[in-house]
């Protein structure tokens, strides 16, 4: 199937997903308020087969040294998967099915699979990666940009306890320590082992919950424009520190849901 965008709607919730750029989600409106960041760049989107940063751009598996181009000098930044063009396996009015093949400079076969399931309170994103080929280590995460405004009303309001904080060194990663959590700004990893649990209240209008089985989340609320709540399924530099390994029998995988209320 073509690459068009896609329109989910479920009561007053409409979603729009981008298959041509990157398999995002491109827009959230809820009674015609869009809550996430306008733009190519912006929206949601998929971070596969990696999140955040690596070192340098190298990891290893076993005695390979992969290098992936610097496109966030002098590291490598969330995958290659949003630089692509998706596929639309399924679609009905309040979900759809992409796919990706992973090509290089990625050095593995495989094939992610992410779904969007839209309800009238809630958006579901579970992304997969398979191999019929090689096993390799492998990352998944979503690196929204929600809007801090609404519509003009107040800045938006972060909540949520994590256990601990990455030690963020020079480089923007983590050093290997964790340390207690510190507050905003932020441009860090959290670690949340009940699983990711974020609020994000637009007083008098919205609140949103972000929530994931996972236990990373990176907060990042240093632009004007939008703050970034981003669960993954390991620390930035993840691929060398925490590698989770994709292998024919065992695929990786994701999921995240983001529920909202009017307050």
């Amino acid at each position: 199937m073509s690459q068009e965008d896609i329109t989910l709607t479920a009561g007053d919730a409409e979603v729009t997903l981008q298959p041509g750029n990157g398999g995002r989600v491109g827009g959230l409106r809820v009674g015609g308020v869009e809550l996430l960041r306008q733009g190519e760049r912006f929206g949601c989107f998929p971070m596969v087969p990696w999140c955040g940063r690596i070192r340098d751009g190298r990891f290893r598996d076993g005695a390979d040294v992969h290098q992936m181009p610097l496109n966030s000098p002098p590291h490598a930044i969330h995958g290659t998967a949003r630089d692509g063009a998706w596929s639309i396996a399924r679609t009905t009015a309040d979900e759809a099915v992409l796919t990706y093949d992973l090509v290089k400079p990625w050095p593995y076969a495989g094939r992610v699979t992410q779904i969007a399931a839209l309800t009238p309170d809630a958006l579901t994103l579970t992304m997969s990666v398979e191999t019929y080929d090689s096993s390799f280590p492998a990352q998944i995460g979503w690196h929204p940009w929600f809007n801090r405004t609404l519509e003009g009303g107040e800045p938006v309001r972060l909540d949520f306890t994590a256990a601990w904080q990455e030690e963020r060194g020079d480089d923007h990663l983590p050093t290997g320590n964790r340390v207690e959590p510190k507050p905003s700004p932020w441009d860090d990893c959290f670690g949340m082992p009940g699983g990711v649990d974020v609020t994000l209240t637009w007083p008098g209008q919205l609140e949103l919950k972000v929530a994931s089985r996972e236990e990373w989340v990176v907060v990042y609320d240093e632009q004007e424009a939008a703050v970034c709540v981003e669960p993954q399924t390991g620390p930035p530099n993840g691929l060398n520190t925490l590698p989770r390994l994709v292998t024919p029998l065992e695929p990786l995988e994701a999921t995240t849901t983001w529920t909202w209320r009017r307050i």
